[in-house]
């Protein structure tokens, strides 16, 4: 099968790029030729970079671009903000384009958030209207579109994927982190996601366990994240245990990234919004303890799910949940066990490029049977 990707990609420093490096790379190992259409700045094997973000002619150039390879079914990696201004307007155009040439068309909404600002409303509902088929991460992702938009029969649950591997042992020797209980925060900055809130709560942590050590690898790219990077420096800087605080800014190639979340003992995401999140995959897929807000329902539905690690509702039961998995080993190792045996059975990059290709195969025999054509 001929497939389009329409996507950020790499080396572009961004989860959307990360997430289809992996679902292509599945993809061609089942013997499907991918092409790959995206943002100026992507390289790889049949990768072309045809526009940029801000580009008021983007619909035209993804689409003249893609279309050069006669693709059987378009793939489109979608988050708001990623296809334009007026929260990514760009991608409605685009999906109209293919659906008037007849291109089977499918879109992964990485975001589905609750509440919707104008533009938002404006997008989702086109975009579930004029695909053949809409992919979220979560069940109850796909019960908010069906409640507000229906097309129940086109929308699809895939969950986010994750690798098959195994930490690096030397890991905490690399990073200068012998002997320590190693608490991560890792992913971009955004005020959102809260990173500050394990800092304030991180001297009750130190008091329990004496040897608990944070370490937080992140970055930023928008300027309102690189505003809020210098906050939370600062905020570091002021915290009476910044002895036990090690801040790696990024960006980190990949064997840096997977040395990083190899030396953790456990990984908060204290995130106050959200849906899927690329960085609780990786952290299933080096089996390390989470610890997420109950603000995020999508995390904390999946922590639960998966009995993978706690789920906090206040800062009072982040620092006791922190401070449960670094002391008890049994249950960090049986939290550790229940992530690697949830991402074996379910979301391997192999299951969820299969569960891709249930898709694909099913819209395409849609169109055929109704164009009345018969295997």
């Amino acid at each position: 099968m001929k497939i389009g990707i329409i996507s950020s990609y790499l080396p572009i420093h961004c989860g959307i790029a990360t997430y289809s490096s992996y679902l292509i790379e599945e993809l061609r190992i089942l013997k499907n030729r991918v092409y790959i259409v995206c943002h100026k700045g992507g390289k790889g094997i049949d990768c072309y970079p045809a526009f940029n973000y801000d580009d008021p002619d983007l619909p035209n150039k993804a689409f003249r671009t893609m279309m050069k390879f006669a693709p059987d079914v378009v793939h489109i990696q979608h988050e708001y903000g990623l296809f334009g201004e007026q929260r990514g307007m760009n991608i409605i155009p685009l999906v109209n384009k293919f659906k008037l040439s007849q291109i089977p068309t499918v879109i992964t909404l990485h975001t589905v958030p609750k509440k919707r600002n104008y533009e938002e409303k404006i997008i989702e509902k086109v975009l579930v209207e004029i695909t053949d088929a809409t992919i979220v991460h979560q069940q109850y992702q796909r019960e908010l579109i069906i409640g507000r938009v229906g097309y129940k029969d086109k929308i699809w649950v895939i969950p986010h994927g994750a690798r098959e591997i195994n930490p690096a042992s030397n890991a905490k020797e690399k990073l200068g982190l012998e002997n320590k209980k190693v608490v991560l925060l890792a992913g971009y900055f955004r005020r959102s996601k809260n990173f500050e809130q394990v800092v304030k709560i991180f001297p009750k942590v130190t008091e329990a366990v004496d040897d608990a050590f944070l370490l937080v690898a992140s970055g930023a790219r928008r300027p309102e994240d690189i505003a809020y990077k210098d906050e939370f420096l600062e905020f570091v800087a002021n915290s009476s245990t910044k002895n036990k605080i090690k801040v790696l800014l990024g960006p980190f190639s990949k064997q840096k990234f997977d040395l990083i979340l190899s030396s953790a003992d456990v990984a908060v995401l204290p995130y106050l919004k959200g849906a899927q999140s690329g960085i609780m995959a990786h952290c299933l897929a080096f089996a390390k303890p989470i610890v997420v807000s109950s603000d995020v329902q999508a995390m904390a539905d999946l922590v639960q799910k998966t009995r993978s690690g706690l789920v906090a509702r206040t800062n009072s039961e982040l620092a006791e949940a922190i401070i449960t998995i670094l002391t008890d080993k049994n249950l960090a190792k049986e939290f550790s066990d229940n992530a690697r045996r949830h991402v074996k059975k379910r979301v391997s990059w192999q299951i969820i490029a299969s569960r891709h290709m249930d898709v694909y195969n099913k819209i395409l025999k849609n169109r055929l049977s109704s164009r009345g054509i018969c295997n």
